[in-house]
């Protein structure tokens, strides 16, 4: 039996992952911001603060553990507080793990959930995902607030695949592999909420899949499953995208990266709030 953690436990990909491990025989300590039956550790990602006391517990509950699943996060809609945004979807992922890293057992695996909207969305700002990896979350908060929320999601799952690749290697000399996985449109809560936005939900639609469906969380998670497990060992610092073809759709000759310079995803936001702006007023 292994001790995983898995944050984002009480629904969509993380409650899939965290019920999947447990079946196969694992222990299991969730960590959600909502209560639920299975959840170990509430607790707020989005804060310094909140992320200390989570660890804290986590490491009170198992002082050591196997592997980490981050799957907590939000989605990036019209009225997205985008500086909340990064501070959960990747201060809230990274600051955990690191918190984590000396409880973790030679032989342990991380498994960060980024998306295939970094090769699929039609530009997001690489800068601000620099900006994210350079680890000042102050100064990422406030050039998030800049973008739309349609472009920083993609920024901020972009930066989580990137913080894999480059600790990867490092990691590995402690016998700990890191690896991300990046699902497209999947039946989950965020994709339900999403769904909802005023002015790109009905977009969601038009979704491109080879398999002419969304995903299922469980499908995500046999894969999640599979990158933690011993069958996945020579598996390190990659992100494996699970999304039915899209991207394979998207780039048919090569994997995308659609991110923009600098000065190019100011203009694609200007456009993009711009959309919003009109669009909002011609549904009012």
């Amino acid at each position: 039996m292994n001790i995983y953690v898995v944050t984002g436990a009480a629904s969509g990909i993380g409650a899939a992952t965290a019920q999947l491990l447990r079946s196969r025989g694992h222990r299991v300590i969730g960590v959600d911001r909502s209560a639920g039956e299975r959840i170990d550790v509430r607790a707020d990602l989005s804060a310094p603060a909140g992320r200390a006391e989570a660890a804290s517990r986590i490491r009170e509950l198992a002082p050591q553990i196997d592997g980490i699943v981050a799957c907590a996060g939000i989605g990036g809609g019209t009225d997205t507080d985008t500086a909340l945004l990064v501070s959960i979807n990747y201060f809230g992922a990274t600051e955990l793990i690191e918190r984590l890293r000396p409880g973790i057992r030679a032989g342990g695996a991380v498994v960060v959930l980024a998306s295939n909207s970094i090769t699929s969305s039609p530009a997001y700002p690489a800068h601000l995902a620099r900006v994210l990896l350079r680890g000042d979350e102050a100064r990422a908060r406030a050039v998030a607030g800049r973008f739309h929320g349609a472009l920083a999601y993609p920024a901020s799952k972009a930066a989580l695949a990137w913080w894999v690749r480059r600790h990867a290697a490092d990691w590995a000399r402690d016998g700990i592999r890191l690896n991300a996985v990046a699902p497209g449109l999947t039946t989950t809560p965020l994709i339900a909420e999403r769904r909802e936005d005023r002015l790109f939900g009905d977009r969601l639609d038009a979704y491109p899949s080879a398999l002419g469906r969304e995903g299922r969380p469980e499908e995500v998670a046999e894969v999640i499953a599979f990158t933690l497990s011993e069958q996945a060992s020579l598996v390190v610092g990659t992100t494996i995208i699970v999304d039915g073809g899209t991207d394979a759709l998207e780039n048919p000759y090569r994997p995308g990266r659609r991110d923009t310079g600098r000065v190019p995803s100011f203009v694609v936001n200007t456009v993009v709030n711009l959309w919003a702006w009109f669009g909002g007023r011609g549904r009012g």
